[in-house]
């Protein structure tokens, strides 16, 4: 009790001196004792009043004459000058008693947001030579190696040099269930380990971490605006004033048309007006509730880059899909090797990890994953080409590695091979001749066909999937997905091109995908998805959404969490302007005094902000699209095409 006093000692004590006022003006009656408790009225009033009042003249000095607080102010004078005392504090302690609803309103609406701040610890243990010691996880520099120990948060993002581990990375991500690492694998700031011991190498900085870049993403978004939160920002600043103008129409105007004209009840009934019209309710529930889902969102792992982008989720009518990373695992597995013109197996994957060994593309991966550790060769002038492979000088060779485009624009022929199989195939040529195939395959990811079928079930009325591999490829995996459009061997300007083509008449357009080639298309897109687990730093940059678990049904969430805030903030604003319009009507007309106009202006700031809070509630345990899918099958280890995209092949 004490703690909640001191918290909001400003309304406690004001309703302590409103309560003795009204004894001493209603129950004990002595000489002079209307001068006690008129005193008793005016502490009590300056200690909600005198803020209000503060506030109201900063924004006259800024260049806002009317404000809301301004409308407060002037209210609660008039009712002092017409001896409503009681009334007059009363519209203030309910509208101090609004502003603490809001904040802690916004502070709930914060909280999934702060959860995540609170995910990256401060300390890091670390390895010094022989000994270990905990030191400032922001002093920690890369390539240190650190320990976390189980029930520990990893304090920093790294490579996992243990044999293995599972993490819970539910704060970013938003999955429940613990995920299994191995050796080699990236680890994330904010994971908590679960179960042994485990070794990290440092990979970020401790600002440049996935976690920090998230809060970075996160707490712009609550800067970004969607329509309508500008449009009510807009529509404040001119309500006000007409308000303003209109109460002062109520209290004269009324002099021409009535006999007997009593100021007494006109200035009482445009107090009224004034307290009834302040819109500070309807102006806070709206970017309240685009707040709330945001933060519903990013405790789901679904990050926005702004409300306007909630807002173009929700309308979203064309998707366009990425293949690999997006639909698939992007987990490439190498299925076989075949050689031409007296190379070696061995020859040509060294020939082709040799010149893959920086790529952080998965198809790269899954060829130096194959080839094991053996040594590279040597690499000169090592050129990378858009959408179709790599070349370069190998051991004194040209050497191509990427895809038939690739050795078609360099005049090498394909030797005689079945190449018909809906497999992603690298062709490796050395010297102007084919040296050799490699044949890798991948697999769908678990929910991609639900979420396909959820898609069209819920507007999404045209779904496309592009994919830089062969047609057959493309035509393969879009048919085991329910996909009704697939176009393969297209280049990232190809990708932009059939983006291109859709925006405008009437259509969202969307765009999903993960690859450092999608950025540009991300970027124009209406609605730019990146695949935020295995996608590139530029497509995550260029996003408007980042999914932090590369599941394709979080779209899909991200559309519910979209729909419902704007049921919430429709509800809202209908609810506060249908009340506050009544009372306004019923004041004018003599049937509503200050107390119905203060429920018509707090009381419905309170309704309207607990209506909010319910997007936080609906979506704070993480809910997904899964019971969508009940009763459905996946065939997740049937093998399919890999995507022969972005900068392998």
């Amino acid at each position: 009790m004490l703690s909640f006093i001191k918290k909001y000692k400003e309304v406690a004590l004001s309703s302590a001196f409103l309560i003795a006022a009204l004894l001493f003006q209603h129950v004990f009656h002595f000489t002079g004792h209307q001068y006690f408790y008129l005193s008793l009225y005016g502490i009590s009033y300056l200690f909600v009043g005198g803020p209000v009042w503060v506030k109201a003249i900063d924004s006259i000095k800024k260049g806002t004459v009317f404000s809301e607080f301004l409308l407060m102010g002037i209210a609660t004078v008039g009712a002092f000058i017409l001896g409503e005392y009681a009334e007059g504090v009363a519209v203030m302690l309910f509208y101090m008693i609004g502003e603490y609803a809001q904040g802690n309103a916004v502070q709930r609406a914060r909280h999934s947001i702060q959860t995540l701040i609170n995910q990256q610890p401060d300390t890091a243990v670390v390895e010094q030579g022989h000994e270990v010691k905990e030191v400032d996880a922001a002093r920690v520099e890369t390539g240190a190696i650190i320990q976390v120990k189980p029930g520990q948060k990893v304090p920093l993002d790294g490579i996992l040099l243990s044999p293995n581990a599972s993490l819970n990375t539910a704060a970013l991500t938003g999955e429940s269930k613990a995920r299994s690492y191995k050796e080699g694998d990236e680890v994330w700031a904010g994971s908590i380990n679960e179960v042994v011991p485990i070794r990290i190498k440092v990979t970020s900085t401790f600002k440049d971490t996935k976690l920090a870049n998230i809060l970075n993403m996160v707490q712009e978004a609550t800067q970004r605006k969607a329509p309508v939160q500008r449009f009510m920002t807009r529509f404040a600043k001119v309500y006000t004033p007409i308000v303003v103008w209109l109460a002062i129409g109520v209290t004269f105007l009324p002099y021409f048309f009535t006999d007997p004209y009593v100021f007494h009840d006109w200035f009482y009934k445009a107090l009224i007006f004034l307290v009834i019209s302040c819109p500070c309710g309807l102006v806070i529930s709206i970017p309240l509730g685009y707040f709330g889902g945001i933060g519903a969102a990013s405790a789901n792992g679904i990050l926005l880059k702004g409300s306007d982008y909630l807002d173009q989720l929700r309308k979203m009518n064309v998707l366009y899909l990425d293949k690999t990373g997006t639909l698939t695992e992007g987990a490439f597995e190498v299925q076989s090797v075949t050689v031409y013109n007296g190379l070696s197996q061995e020859e040509v994957v060294s020939y082709a990890a040799s010149l893959e060994q920086h790529s952080t593309h998965p198809i790269g991966k899954a060829i130096l994953s194959f080839k094991n550790g053996q040594a590279f060769y040597e690499v000169k002038d090592q050129v990378e080409i858009s959408g179709k492979g790599v070349k370069g000088s190998v051991q004194q060779k040209r050497v191509l590695v990427g895809n038939v485009q690739l050795l078609n624009d360099h005049g090498v022929s394909l030797s005689t091979g079945d190449f018909t199989k809906p497999n992603t195939y690298v062709h490796i040529a050395v010297e102007d001749q084919h040296a050799g195939t490699i044949t890798i395959s991948d697999s769908l990811k678990e929910d991609s066909e639900q979420t396909i079928r959820a898609l069209k079930e819920n507007g999404v009325k045209r779904i496309v999937m592009l994919s830089g591999d062969n047609q057959q490829v493309a035509s393969y995996v879009a048919d085991q997905l329910g996909i009704d459009e697939a176009y393969g061997n297209l280049l990232p300007e190809d990708k932009y091109r059939f983006v291109e083509q859709s925006l405008g008449n009437g259509n969202t357009v969307g765009f999903a995908g993960d690859g450092v080639n999608d950025a540009p298309v991300i970027t124009l897109a209406d609605v730019g998805i990146a695949m935020g687990g295995v996608g590139s730093d530029a497509t995550i940059e260029t996003a408007d959404v980042v999914i932090q678990n590369d599941q394709p049904s979080k779209i899909l969430t991200g559309i519910d969490i979209s729909r419902y805030t704007q049921k919430i903030v429709w509800q809202n604003i209908g609810f506060a302007l249908g009340i506050k319009i009544l009372v306004m009507v019923l004041a004018t007309a003599g049937l509503a005094t200050m107390w119905e106009a203060i429920f018509a202006d707090v009381g419905v700031a309170l309704i309207a902000i607990a209506n909010a809070i319910r997007i936080q509630y609906k979506f704070s345990e993480g809910l997904t699209f899964r019971s969508m899918f009940s009763g459905s099958q996946t065939d997740s280890q049937n093998n399919v095409p890999a995507a022969c995209c972005d900068t392998c092949c």
